[in-house]
């Protein structure tokens, strides 16, 4: 039997654990991989695989997708990539487009679902595998599978623990996929909720909520935007923004652990304090 031959779309260092599984897998062919930001950490670990092709989707016009035709691909497999397919690229393929998404879909769809999970205080998310129609994170389900939100992770922490077994599933599965073994099952459309796309400003954070939501707020903001306050340094009222890193709670008040002054390199928040001592958070 013919290995099945794959064309992958990714962007980031999420995309990368995917991507390296099914490098590593000897069941399938790599016959190419797409982006559409350069320099991109995917657009760096492609050029080391010399066998593949590498290109960067800037526009999805008639000549990427005769590209995209030439390679005659069986499947697309997409992670993390940051950009909407539309639907003439995602018919290319003989069996269509599959998307990881970290999250238990209907619920969070869109840019930011474990952001959203762990600000909202889920205790739990996970990773639903769709193969991928022109509506975002709308598809029929091949997979879905529960993970747990640790107290104290990051976005960064749980999106590569997510991606990392969601890569893995979908090894498992692809096999049975191809060969027309795994019923789809359509996603309940009344149940969906949706996450926006995160901006800087949306990581100031907000005093007057309560330490628990802070703390998820700071976990949640790592490390992009990144949890972030205006911070007076003395008397003459010089103000400069400073990224909350980390934290903990005492008594249910948040009490910080480690902060960034813009320009400057992480420090402790004793260390700032002994080097900024009149400094006010604002």
């Amino acid at each position: 039997m013919k290995k099945p031959k794959i064309i992958f779309f990714g962007s980031d260092q999420y995309s990368v654990i995917v991507l390296n599984q099914l490098v590593s897998d000897e069941r399938f062919k790599l016959k190419a991989v797409v982006t559409h930001t350069t320099p991109c950490l995917v657009e760096t670990y492609a050029k080391i695989l010399f066998e593949v092709k590498f290109t960067t989707a800037k526009k999805f016009d008639k000549k990427f997708m005769g590209k995209v035709k030439k390679l005659k691909a069986d499947v697309g497999i997409l992670a993390s990539f940051g950009k909407i397919l539309p639907k003439e690229i995602l018919e290319i393929p003989k069996h269509g487009i599959l998307n990881i998404h970290p999250s238990l879909l209907p619920k969070y769809r869109g840019p930011t679902p474990v952001q959203t999970a762990i600000l909202n205080g889920e205790q739990e998310t996970g990773v639903t595998i769709i193969r991928m129609d022109e509506k975002v994170d709308h598809g029929p389900i091949l997979s879905q599978f529960k993970e747990e939100i640790r107290p104290d992770d990051t976005a960064e922490s749980l999106l590569e623990r997510l991606f990392g077994a969601g890569a893995k599933v979908l090894t498992t599965i692809l096999p049975a996929y191809l060969e027309g073994k795994i019923e789809l099952r359509k996603q309940d459309d009344s149940q969906a909720t949706f996450t926006k796309k995160l901006a800087r400003d949306d990581g100031k954070i907000d005093w007057k909520k309560s330490g628990v939501f802070k703390k998820r707020f700071i976990r949640a903001m790592y490390p992009w935007p990144g949890a972030w306050a205006i911070v007076k340094l003395s008397r003459d009222r010089e103000t400069k923004r400073i990224k909350i890193l980390k934290a903990h709670l005492e008594a249910n008040k948040l009490v910080l652990d480690k902060v960034q002054l813009e320009g400057k390199k992480p420090v402790t928040w004793k260390q700032f304090q002994e080097g900024y001592p009149k400094a006010k958070l604002i």
